[in-house]
C-alpha cells in the first residue's frame, strides 16, 4: 500500500511538472499567437491587392478595347474621307473637261462646281470626324497604359505580401522573433506599395 501511495504521489508530481512545463511553453510561445494574427491581416492586404490587381486588369482590357473600336470607326471614316475625295476630283475633271470643250452646258458646269464643292465641305466634316475618334483612341489607349502600369504595381504588391506571409509561416515552424520582425518588415514594404498604387501613382 505504501508502494503505490508514492507511486500516486510520483504520478501526481510528474503531472504537476508536466503541467508547469506545459504552461512555461505556452507562455514562452504567447508571443506567436500576434503572429498569427499579423499574418491574418497581412493576408487580407494581399487579398485586397490581388483584387484590385484585377480590377486594374479589367480596366486595362476594357480601354484596349475601346481604343480598338475608336479606331476601327475611324479608319471607316478615313475610307469615307478617300470616297469623298475620289468624287470631287472626278467632279472636278469632268467639269474642267465640259468647260474645255466649245458648247459648253454652263448649267452642268454649275451643277459640276457644285458638286465638287459639296464634296470638298463633305470631306472636311469626316476628316473631323476622324480626328476625333482618333483622338477618343488614343485617349482610350493611354487610360490602358496607366491602368496596366498600376496593375503591374500591384502585382509587385501582392508578391511582397506573400513573401511576408511566407516568412510569417516560417517564423512559426522555427520560433524565431527575429524572422517575425523580417515578416512585418516585408508587409509594411508591400503596404507601402499598395498605398503607393492607390493614392498617389
Amino acid at each position: 500500500m505504501h508502494d503505490n501511495l508514492d507511486e500516486l504521489k510520483g504520478l501526481v508530481a510528474a503531472l504537476k511538472a508536466d503541467q508547469q512545463a506545459q504552461k512555461d511553453k505556452e507562455k514562452r510561445d504567447a508571443w506567436t499567437k500576434f503572429v498569427a494574427l499579423s499574418m491574418i491581416v497581412l493576408a487580407v492586404f494581399a487579398a485586397t491587392a490581388t483584387q484590385r490587381g484585377a480590377s486594374y486588369s479589367s480596366t486595362t482590357m476594357k480601354q484596349l478595347n475601346v481604343a480598338t473600336f475608336e479606331q476601327a470607326q475611324a479608319s471607316d471614316q478615313w475610307a469615307f474621307f478617300q470616297a469623298k475625295g475620289i468624287k470631287q476630283s472626278i467632279a472636278s475633271e469632268e467639269r474642267d473637261v465640259l468647260d474645255a470643250t466649245a458648247n459648253a452646258d454652263p448649267k452642268r458646269l454649275a451643277d459640276l462646281e457644285k458638286k465638287a464643292e459639296r464634296y470638298g465641305k463633305e470631306q472636311n466634316d469626316i476628316k473631323a470626324e476622324a480626328e476625333k475618334l482618333e483622338a477618343r483612341r488614343d485617349e482610350a489607349t493611354a487610360s490602358a497604359t496607366f491602368a496596366a502600369k498600376r496593375g503591374s504595381e500591384m502585382g509587385l504588391a501582392t508578391t511582397v505580401f506573400q513573401i511576408a506571409i511566407s516568412l510569417g509561416g516560417v517564423t512559426l515552424i522555427v520560433k524565431k522573433r527575429w524572422l517575425w520582425s523580417v515578416s512585418l518588415l516585408t508587409g509594411f514594404l508591400a503596404t507601402l506599395q499598395m498605398a503607393r498604387v492607390l493614392w498617389w501613382m
